[in-house]
């Protein structure tokens, strides 16, 4: 069990991108690139008009309630996913919160800053990153997990998950990158039969709305009551309840399912391509089942800095609670961009090498 405040927990991948203005081409944040789509950039245009009236969160609401085959009264709306976790440290009384590392960090700093102390639960690389349920305290009354994990690229089996939940133990499953996995095998969002189960689902990644802030929390009814009582009024724009209506709608989620096989395409086309620098020290987690990877390799931090000028940008993996310095995630990307990168990578690597 680990305690420490050695890492960064506020550090995201967009510092990656804009840190100097450079023109980089972006395999730091997980966003779907091509996005939004048109027709969803014209149906939020389409909200403008409504702006002097105050949000009315009802419809998308009960769209994302039907997506999901659940009560409106188990839903709740969130300016992204970030909100939903600040929402919960403040909303819910805990005694022993433990989030599950190397996982993304805003849930241990929101818990931190509503005056938790928290307990790490770090997954080993030489597991590949898997849960071990028996790693959990027992007597954890908040367990935080990411599924598919956030950067390891890990899918848990949803019965793993299922099993931590205990009586009198909220568990929370963040699954903001569920929709980029080919039939959400493994998904426990519109489960009602996991006690204290809380889903945590957004809008941001597939649909490239990182700027509208989106997202949603599924969970029982009590739970979500107690939630949306630590929201300020309105917290959702109307432009961004227009966002999440047209999500739900059976087309975009056909659009949805296809980008999820094509991200699965692409992701093989990258890690076949970053299997040929395993003579280099490169090591890649797999299998990688979200839309990004997580590599081990030597210089990390020179590689990293080579490749910004080499005008890519990646996600530096040390400000992950379990990893150090010698990890990168990388976004998965076309064919074409990923041949550049494998390119400009191998720059790197010799770069690095002889430094």
């Amino acid at each position: 069990m680990h305690t420490d405040r050695g890492h960064d927990l506020r550090h995201h991948g967009d510092a990656e991108v804009r840190d100097d203005g450079a023109a980089l081409v972006d395999l730091a944040v997980n966003v779907r690139t091509g996005t939004p789509p048109v027709w969803l950039r014209e149906r939020v245009a389409g909200a403008l008009g409504s702006l002097a009236a105050y949000p009315d969160g009802r419809a998308a609401r009960a769209a994302v309630a039907a997506r999901h085959g659940l009560p409106v009264e188990r839903v709740l709306l969130t300016a992204g996913a970030a909100e939903a976790f600040v929402l919960l440290a403040r909303a819910l009384k805990v005694r022993r919160p433990v989030v599950v590392h190397p996982q993304f960090t805003e849930p241990e700093a929101a818990l931190r800053d509503a005056g938790h102390s928290v307990d790490r639960v770090l997954l080993r690389e030489e597991d590949g990153f898997r849960l071990d349920v028996a790693r959990i305290p027992e007597d954890a009354d908040l367990v935080v997990i990411g599924n598919p994990t956030n950067p390891t690229s890990v899918l848990h089996p949803a019965a793993t998950i299922a099993g931590l939940a205990r009586p009198g133990r909220t568990l929370v499953v963040d699954e903001a990158f569920m929709d980029a996995v080919p039939g959400e095998p493994e998904a426990l969002a519109g489960r009602t039969d996991v006690p204290g189960l809380v889903v945590l689902r957004s809008l941001t990644k597939t649909w490239g709305l990182a700027g509208l802030r989106i997202g949603y929390v599924l969970a029982e009814p009590g739970t979500v009551a107690r939630l949306e009582r630590a929201q300020p009024l309105w917290p959702v724009s109307t432009p961004a309840l227009a966002a999440a209506e047209a999500c739900m709608e059976p087309q975009a989620l056909a659009e949805a399912a296809h980008a999820a096989h094509r991200i699965a395409t692409d992701r093989a086309h990258l890690v076949a391509g970053l299997s040929e620098f395993t003579t280099d020290g490169l090591r890649l987690v797999q299998p990688a089942e979200g839309p990004f990877v997580l590599a081990r390799l030597p210089h990390a931090a020179a590689v990293r800095h080579h490749l910004r000028d080499l005008g890519f940008a990646v996600r530096r993996g040390d400000t992950f609670p379990g990893l150090g310095n010698d990890w990168l995630r990388l976004a998965v990307r076309d064919r074409t961009t990923v041949n550049s990168f494998l390119q400009a990578l191998d720059r790197a690597l010799t770069l690095a090498s002889h430094r």
